[in-house]
Parts: C-alpha cells; structure tokens; sequence
C-alpha cells in the first residue's frame, strides 16, 4: 500500500459500533469505505455512504480491503467471526472480554499468521486507550499500583451480553463506580480493591411476551466474566421506558496510577474520559487503530498484535515530521 492511495476499510457489523465506524472512516480524509458486511438484508440496513453487502459474501472482497473492522459483540460475534475474517483480512476489533483476552489473542493470532494477516484486537478504549495508559503509568511508577474505573456509563459489551439471553427483547446496562472507593484512591489511601469493591452494575431489561423474568436475572447476575463478579442489580421496564430514559449512550472512566519514586515521595498519574457517546468515542478510536493496521501490515507484523505492540505514530494521519513538529 503506497502513501498515495487511501487505506481501504471494511466494516463487519452495522450495530451502534459499526455506524460509529462508519462514520469515523468517513471522516479520515486519508481512508475510504469500501463496503459494510451484514447477516441482515444488505437493502434494509440503511447505510450511509457505500452499500452493505451480506457477510457470505464477504471472500469477494480479498484483494480489495486493507483492513476489517470487525463490529460484532465480544460474547459471541468475536469470538466465532474473529478467526474467519482474520483468514480473510487484516482486522481490528473491539474485544473487551478482559479476562479471556489472552485465549482470544491466541486463536487470533493462529488465524492472521495462517492467512500472512495481522490482527489488532481489544483496540477500543478500555480495553485499547486505557490499557495504554496503564502501561506507561506503570512503567514511569513501577513501585506503585494502578486502579481503573469506569462509568457512570452504558456498556456497549455488557448490555449486548445481556440481549443475547433468551426472552430478552432490549437490555441495556450501566457500570457505576462505588464514590467511596474513588475517594479512598485519590488520597492515596486503600489500594487493594476487589472487582466488587470497585463497580457496581445496573441493568435495564425489556422482556419478551411471557419471557421467564427469573431466569433472565438469574442468567445475568451468574454470567461468569460478565456480571458474576459485582453487586448485579436488574430492573424489568417497559419499552416505552427505555425509549424515553435510556437511549442515550454516555460513559467515561479513569485510571489512578498511585506509587512513589524514592520513600515518602508520592506521585500520582491521572487519566480520565468523559464521554457523551461511549459507541461514537469507540468508534473513532477503532478506526485510528485501522490505520494503524494497516501500517502495521507494511512493516511486516503477522499475526494477532495489541495497542501495545503499534508505534504512536501508526494512529496519526499526519507525517512523522509533522508530529515531531506540533507535538514534541
């Protein structure tokens, strides 16, 4: 891929994600869409700058696509469509199952190093930026420890999860942070938090006719990775409600990175977000790790990578001179 031609993007998903994608590439004057892939009817999607084209479909467009942006949720698109478009394409994904991340890395990077592809997964913005920001806190403290977390917020993974239970119709749940456990980390006090300690989770769900409410809760409140770990609370509402109270998709975050660089010298790192679209936000950063990509591809990487393994410099459009000249 020469410097002169616009890096090719795909799209594989058309959900909240994959519209954010779509507008992200629409705006990187350095990128081009070149189609959007669907298990829907490609006619009724609605896109709004190249046509959809149905996921089968999908292998005409080796040759044609410089990368793939994989837009499906971590419990169940990733984890099945990660290995088959790796095969297919160099990727970028989302994945932000934390815990299975190092399995998922593994057969990633068993399906791009097959195919002479690279993957680039769990490149949203936690896992993905904040991730980032944890390894360079951690790097310039090394006696220290870092706490992350995030909301209030919707959480695109966790309220997809969620829908993907039989006899839910819409779901949407809400990562909060416990203020107690903010306050005592900021001052530098109680580091050894637990999952729990941390986040509590509220989820909203909208019910099928006749669904089994108990055991939609109770598949919530044991879903190991997901919701297993936190004080789960579940509300059933109507659809009318969350329609008017919760269409929106705001989050946020913050990573403390508390430690000393000589006894009783204390120094702390601060990193946060304030988003007012959590899938725009997501979007945006998935399609800047596309162009990194896609020079990753260039200089030679095979296989599955992280945010961890790309050069900064990947992520801009600009010229390594010009970063040199705007940003130092």
């Amino acid at each position: 891929m020469s410097q002169s031609r616009k890096i090719r993007v795909a799209i594989n998903g058309y959900g909240n994600l994959g519209r954010a994608v779509e507008l992200a590439v629409h705006e990187s004057p350095d990128m081009e869409l070149v189609t959007i892939f669907t298990r829907r009817d490609p006619a009724s999607l609605g896109t709004k700058f190249v046509p959809a084209t149905h996921i089968e479909d999908a292998p005409k467009y080796v040759g044609q696509v410089d990368v793939c942006v994989n837009c499906g949720g971590s419990a169940t698109d990733l984890v099945n469509q990660g290995t088959q478009f790796a095969a297919l394409f160099n990727t970028v994904d989302s994945y932000d199952n934390h815990s299975n991340i190092p399995a998922y890395f593994d057969s990633i990077d068993e399906a791009a190093k097959a195919a002479d592809h690279v993957s680039v997964i769990s490149s949203g913005w936690d896992p993905g930026l904040f991730s980032l920001t944890r390894l360079m806190a951690q790097a310039v403290l090394p006696n220290g420890s870092t706490t992350t977390f995030w909301g209030p917020g919707v959480s695109q993974g966790h309220s997809q999860a969620v829908r993907r239970i039989e006899g839910v119709a819409d779901a949407v749940q809400y990562t909060l942070p416990v203020e107690a456990a903010k306050e005592s980390v900021r001052a530098g006090q109680s580091t050894e938090l637990s999952t729990r300690d941390k986040h509590t989770r509220l989820v909203y769900v909208v019910a099928q006719e006749g669904a089994d409410k108990d055991a939609i809760r109770e598949a919530i409140v044991t879903m190991p990775a997901y919701f297993a770990d936190y004080d789960t609370t579940v509300e059933f509402i109507s659809s009318e409600q969350m329609a008017s109270d919760h269409s929106g998709m705001p989050h946020g975050g913050e990573v403390i990175r508390a430690g000393e660089t000589s006894p009783g010298t204390h120094q702390a790192i601060s990193y946060s977000l304030t988003l007012e679209s959590n899938p725009e936000f997501t979007g945006a950063m998935v399609a800047a790790t596309a162009r990194a990509t896609a020079r990753l591809f260039e200089a030679g990487k095979r296989g599955a990578a992280t945010v961890f393994d790309i050069p900064p410099a990947y992520y801009s459009p600009k010229t390594p001179a010009q970063l040199r000249k705007e940003l130092l």
